[in-house]
């Protein structure tokens, strides 16, 4: 039996264009495959392909005797390439259409709107870098105290102010000003607090970033648990991604180290065997740091370090956890025509000392399997999509 599943999520770490990837401006794309290519024949990751990752991209894969996981990779059914639709997608939700997205700027008459509820103007309103529009806007924000305002091909308000001379407090309460505002047309799915610090030439952000989203649209199986009585522990943004819907825990983490130092802690802490639980954990080092900056070689250091990572994570995993390791989204770091996320397949990678070592389970047509397989474990009801593969995997 197994009572106890952590679900890690290596935010942007795709594996491949999807077939309607030209349709987002992402013909072509491979985070994981252009990483791989990029670094060489002496970059590798061998705990990731004992699990099955490099079979997943070859043709020629490693020998199955040589495999401990199970593997395959997941497409995303739903129309978008966002964190939310994504971590969304995982937890059983498909999204008919795409959150509302801003390429050219916000409406003037909500940004007009904006302004009068927080009391001051803004600046920038327009889709940019992170980094970028701070380097070119922070001088002005420090000198009028005018936040900057920006979007991206995601659905997502963003904020930037000095954490300093602006204030991290008020910075977040104007963030959730505009969380209140978003709704209808404008559902807009993150609110993104973006503080930094620094003087004019050497603006830095800092790990104070803060996400409010707006709340799934139907439940997801973090509901399902919660409502059985089980544990659902979110590691990372996970809350504010499901603005804390069928979460009963949250252990608060800024970055992929404390991330999995708080992941092997929690591996490490006996369950109840009497109790059910989900540990759902997002690394966002991947994404923020390395993806949209367009930085291989630290992207690929940060997989070296995962992979040292899941060296000390298996021997420690108890006879009845589950291990699945799966992205929501693609940010190829090498993708020259833009700096967004990228439409890609994710891979699926799970292990346990109870698991079928070798099993390739295909490609899968949506993330929602996921969340149906997880159901299917803790003996829950049927969630609305997915296919479980529970079955495939498991020798009970």
């Amino acid at each position: 039996m197994i009572n106890r599943i952590f679900l890690i999520v290596l935010d942007s770490l795709g594996v491949g264009a999807l077939p309607d990837a030209e349709k987002f401006n992402d013909k072509g794309a491979n985070t994981l495959g252009h990483i791989l290519n990029a670094l060489g024949k002496n970059f590798s990751l061998p705990n990731l392909e004992k699990l099955g990752l490099y079979n997943i991209l070859s043709p020629q894969p490693s020998k199955k005797s040589e495999i401990i996981g199970s593997y395959g990779k997941l497409a995303c059914a739903s129309p978008a390439k966002d964190s939310t639709c994504g971590h969304w997608e995982l937890a059983g939700i498909i999204m008919k259409k795409p959150l509302p997205i801003f390429p050219k700027g916000f409406p003037e008459k909500l940004i007009r709107d904006f302004e009068n509820k927080i009391g001051t103007k803004i600046i920038g309103n327009c889709a940019a870098s992170g980094t970028e529009i701070i380097k070119r806007m922070g001088k002005e924000h420090l000198e009028t105290g005018y936040p900057i305002v920006y979007t991206s091909a995601d659905s997502v308000f963003q904020i930037a102010c000095h954490e300093e001379k602006f204030g991290l407090n008020k910075l977040y309460g104007i963030c959730k000003t505009a969380r209140k505002m978003l709704t209808g047309s404008y559902s807009i799915g993150r609110v993104i607090a973006r503080p930094f610090v620094g003087k004019p030439g050497s603006f830095t952000r800092t790990e104070n970033r803060k996400d409010y989203s707006i709340s799934p649209p139907e439940p997801t199986i973090l509901d399902n648990i919660k409502k059985a009585g089980g544990n659902v522990t979110a590691i990372g943004k996970i809350i504010d991604i499901f603005n804390g819907q069928g979460i009963t825990r949250e252990v608060a983490s800024h970055n992929n180290d404390e991330g999995m130092n708080l992941t092997l802690k929690e591996v490490i802490n006996k369950p109840d065997p009497k109790l059910f639980s989900l540990v759902f954990i997002n690394l966002v080092d991947f994404d923020m740091l390395w993806g949209h900056r367009r930085d291989a070689v630290s992207y690929a250091k940060g997989l070296r370090e995962f992979d040292s990572f899941i060296h000390l994570l298996i021997p420690q995993m108890q006879g009845n956890d589950l291990l699945i390791i799966t992205a929501d989204h693609g940010c190829d770091p090498t993708y020259t025509k833009h700096t967004d996320h990228t439409r890609e397949y994710v891979p699926l990678m799970v292990y346990s000392k109870k698991i079928k070592p070798g099993v390739n389970l295909g490609t899968r047509p949506t993330f929602a399997d996921v969340a149906q397989t997880i159901a299917d474990i803790f003996n829950l009801d049927k969630i609305k999509n997915g296919t479980s593969f529970k079955s495939d995997i498991l020798n009970i």
